[in-house]
Parts: structure tokens; sequence; C-alpha cells
């Protein structure tokens, strides 16, 4: 069966399973520091910062990255994520007693690079593996790969704090270890050989995008991201446990929850937004379900401002947020692969998931700032005015399909 697949078929499988593998380890690792960190007595907003690192590496990797992806190959870069991911893994799987905040900082530091060395080489190899103006494959392809990831992050979530029951952190950092090893070792033989390497070496200036319609993709994602964040990553899970008492396994059990609902919607976007298999992008699409996002926070805040049933608004709100953010960001992500040059695709790639990473970074640090100063409602008023500029940014791709 599998010998009939055609081998960019056959390709996007191995990319899909190495992906997918990755994203387990990276969604369990994540709820393994924040739960074992939470044992020791760390705050929330203390946890967060142990990511700081995580986020501002993924600009920096982005922007390398691409550039790296470009000269050497995506099937280095992508095995390079592995192997660093590994290592970070390995890092922190030694005697608890030793784990400082620096150190572990610097774990999820070479985490957060190996994440987005992953991310920037599967996203950019399925420019190469589908034909030109087969943009209703394009973007198929591209919505099932970043849906499954995402909704397998969600079951990371659940494999982490499953994992610490059942084996301690320590065992399960080496079972973890267990299982990218073999994805890793799988992707080093069955991986094609210099997929993605530009024609001629690209030059360090070339990392700075000159396309218009990246520049300008980039600078909306950038916003949308951190309209994600600056609720979401800190504010929502202390608020969840200090504003209704919920512990902290029922609060990561409602985010994995959320995120494996947020993958599903992404992978189906094809089917919301299509119309007759030909996505009509950019602007006209693009701009509405911003439009429709940047409604959603908004309407929490007043709910919760005026005491209307927090917990229900709350939960019924994030689902709605959850199911819209997933459209715009699969959008999104196929606009980036199809914009971008197919020779030496991973530089367009890559610079615009640094904008993505700087977007995560700018949320995280603001959620955690404006939560502790002003509430839960202020993040949201913000959620919406971030969005509001993505509208704005995005109706300057005009309206060609």
């Amino acid at each position: 069966m599998v010998r009939q697949l055609s081998s960019e078929i056959k390709q996007y499988l191995i990319i899909t399973g190495n992906y997918w593998a990755f994203t387990l380890t990276d969604g369990a690792l994540r709820m393994l520091v924040v739960l074992y960190f939470h044992q020791l007595g760390y705050s929330a907003i203390a946890i967060a910062m142990l990511f700081l690192f995580y986020e501002f590496f993924g600009v920096v990797t982005n922007l390398l990255g691409g550039w790296l992806g470009a000269r050497l190959g995506l099937n280095k870069t992508m095995n390079l994520g592995l192997a660093l991911q590994i290592i970070s893994l390995v890092m922190l799987a030694i005697n608890p007693q030793w784990l400082t905040v620096g150190y572990v900082m610097a774990a999820q530091a070479l985490s957060g690079i190996a994440k987005d060395l992953n991310k920037m080489s599967a996203k950019s190899a399925i420019k190469l593996l589908v034909p030109e103006n087969a943009d209703g494959t394009l973007y198929k392809w591209v919505a099932r790969l970043t849906g499954s990831k995402n909704a397998l992050k969600g079951v990371g979530f659940f494999l982490g704090g499953a994992l610490l029951a059942a084996m301690g952190f320590v065992g399960a950092l080496w079972a973890m270890v267990g299982l990218l090893s073999v994805a890793w070792v799988c992707s080093l033989v069955l991986l094609k050989q210099d997929l993605g390497k530009k024609k001629f070496k690209p030059k360090f200036s070339e990392l700075l995008s000159k396309s218009r319609q990246i520049n300008i993709l980039s600078a909306a994602r950038l916003c949308l991201f951190a309209s994600r964040d600056v609720w979401f990553v800190v504010a929502l899970p202390v608020f969840l446990s200090s504003t209704f008492g919920w512990d902290h396994t029922l609060v990561g059990g409602f985010m994995a929850a959320w995120i494996i609902f947020y993958g599903i919607v992404q992978a189906n976007a094809p089917k919301i937004t299509n119309h007759k298999n030909k996505p009509k992008i950019p602007a006209k699409q693009l701009t509405f379900w911003a439009m429709l996002l940047t409604i959603i926070p908004a309407s929490i805040a007043v709910a919760l401002t005026n005491q209307v049933a927090p917990m229900w608004v709350i939960v019924i709100g994030l689902l709605c947020f959850g199911g819209v953010f997933a459209i715009n960001s699969s959008l999104h992500s196929y606009l980036i692969v199809k914009f971008a040059d197919s020779d030496g695709v991973s530089l367009d790639v890559g610079f615009y998931y640094m904008a993505n990473a700087a977007g995560r970074l700018f949320g995280t640090v603001l959620s955690g700032v404006i939560y502790q100063s002003y509430g839960l409602e202020a993040c949201l008023w913000l959620s919406s005015l971030l969005l509001l500029i993505t509208v704005i940014i995005s109706k300057q791709l005009g309206y060609q399909s």
C-alpha cells in the first residue's frame, strides 16, 4: 500500500510524522515543567517566566533558521531540531535537586530553538511537495499539518500530566527521549536529501524579506498571536485558578481540550472557507475572519465586567475565540506558504514565523504584566485592540485571489 504512494506523499507523511512526534514531546514537556514547578511552590507568573527564553529564541531561530534551511536543506534543519529537543530533554533529566531557574530557562531556550527549527522546516517543505497552482491542495495540506500539530499538542498536555503521575519527572523525560530518538533516526534515514536547498547560497543580507505581501502578512501575524497570548498564556490560567478555584489538573485539562478543539477546527478550515475548492484569499476572507475575532474578547470583557455568569462566559467565549482564531491562523499559514518563493522557501517562511514568535513573546510578557496590574478584562480589551490592528494591516494585501 505504501509503495503505491507517490514520492511527494511519502515525504509529506515522513514530515508529518516527524512533526507529530516532536509536538507530542513539546506539549508534554511544557505541562511537565508547569506542574512540577508548581509542586515546588512557584507562582503562575514565575512559571511563565521559565518559558521567556523559549519564546525569545523562537524569534532568533526563525530568522536564522530560514537562512540555514536555504543553505543546508530543510532535511538538515528538521533533523537538527529533533536532535536539539533530545538534548534539552536530557538536560532536564538530572537529579531534580540540581535544577535551578537559570538552568531550566537555558534548557527551555534550547527547546524553543528546536521547536522553531522543526516547525519552519515542516511548513517550508510542503511548498516544495505540491505542484504549482494547486492552491486547493496546498491549503488542505498546510491546514492538516498545522491542525493535527495543534491537536497533538493538546494530547501532549495530557501525556505530560499522565507521565508525571506514572513515572515521575525524570522518568517522564527519559520516556520522551526514547520516543523522539526513534523519530529522529527514521527522519535521518527516510527524509529526502537537500529538500529546499537554494540553488545559489543566500547571503546573510537576505534574512529580511523583500516581498511586500510577506511583510504585510508577517506584521498581521505578529499582532494576531500577540492578541491570543496576551490573555491566554498567563492571565487565563491564573484567573481560572484564583477566581473559580479550579485545581491545576482541571486548568491543564481544560487548556489541553481547548488546544485539541483548536487543532481540529484548524485542520478543517479549508472546508469552512473554501468555495468550490478555490480559496478566495487574501484581504476579503482574512479581514472578515479577523473582524469576527475582534468582537469576541471585547464581548467577554463586557460580560465579565457586568458579572454575567463569569464561568460560562469564559468557557463558551474561549471556545468561540478558539474556533475563529483557528480559521485565522490556518488562512495565514496557507498564505505564507503560497506567497513564499519556491527557491529558498525557508527564507520567507522563517522571516514570517520570526514575526509569529515575536508576537507570542510580546503577548506572553504583557499577559503577566497587564493581568497583575489591571486584571483579565484589561487583557481582553488589549486583545481586541491588537486584533483591530490586525484587520487594518490585513486590508493592505489587496483583493487578489
